[in-house]
């Protein structure tokens, strides 16, 4: 079934609820102002043969502004206020899952909550974030990133039974092709299969799981794909994280029984502390 045409009192509602909620005030006392000089402006009279067009022309454009004076500015205040509402909702919703010792909260959430939260904590690293919401013709691409003149995407899925595989990394990474874009991210509340690891390497794909991103939202420095892959070039044989699939670092006991002896460390520590045997 096919997707029903919006208006435009529809489309710029939805516009405006995707923008800062102070864009919205700002546009609707601008259209007041200015449709509002049109609203009681004189209509010149009819004096000359063959006019009558104009005439009829700037009538029509005055009833149309004498309604739109009215209408426009209401659209914007309350694309305004759902913005302002939306807003007051991530951030209720990121101040959740920080206070959550475990991000368990971000298992609870609907698949729309979870692409919010996750749209917040982009929004605190510095991004420009526009979601796009699902069921659209975007590739399953959810959110889109800005910052300065790159654009990043990124795409959600908050799966908590089964690993996200290379069928997923390999989508987004056709995508970002097809739109030029500089980088993207893979973002779970689970964890990614070894492959779906190894198609990202030097890709410029992050993979994000949900360790990570709880960290992420906590405000806890998580490495970029590029800060891994160097790590990985350090250590060329270096294995892959047991608890959370990143890349480890040779590591030297300090303390206890095995003080002085060398293993394979999580390059994510202290935020997994898994280990490996050397």
């Amino acid at each position: 079934m096919g997707r029903r045409k919006q208006s435009l009192v529809e489309d710029l509602f939805e516009i405006t609820r995707k923008l800062p909620w102070w864009v919205g005030v700002v546009l609707a006392l601008v259209s007041y102002v200015w449709l509002h000089s049109l609203a009681v402006s004189e209509v010149t009279a009819v004096v000359q043969p063959g006019k009558m067009g104009d005439f009829v022309g700037q009538t029509l454009f005055k009833t149309l502004a004498s309604v739109g004076q009215y209408l426009l500015p209401i659209i914007f205040l309350l694309g305004a206020a759902v913005s302002a509402y939306d807003r007051a909702k991530r951030r209720a919703l990121h101040t959740q899952v920080a206070a959550s010792p475990d991000g368990g909260a971000l298992n609870d959430m609907s698949w729309q909550q979870f692409e919010s939260v996750v749209g917040e904590a982009f929004r605190r690293k510095g991004y420009a974030v526009t979601e796009t919401g699902r069921g659209g013709a975007d590739g399953g691409v959810d959110l889109v990133l800005k910052k300065g003149i790159e654009t990043s995407l990124v795409q959600c899925k908050q799966w908590k039974a089964y690993k996200v595989g290379v069928d997923t990394v390999r989508e987004l990474y056709g995508v970002m092709a097809a739109r030029a874009a500089a980088g993207g991210f893979v973002v779970t509340s689970g964890q990614f299969t070894d492959d779906a690891r190894a198609f990202a390497e030097g890709r410029n794909i992050q993979l994000i799981d949900g360790k990570a991103l709880h960290a992420l939202i906590r405000g806890v420095k998580v490495p970029a794909i590029s800060e891994v892959a160097a790590s990985a070039e350090s250590n060329v044989d270096a294995p892959s994280c047991p608890q959370c699939g990143a890349a480890m670092a040779k590591r030297t006991a300090k303390r206890g029984g095995n003080a002085g002896n060398v293993f394979w460390g999580c390059s994510r520590y202290p935020d997994c502390k898994g280990t490996r045997s050397v």
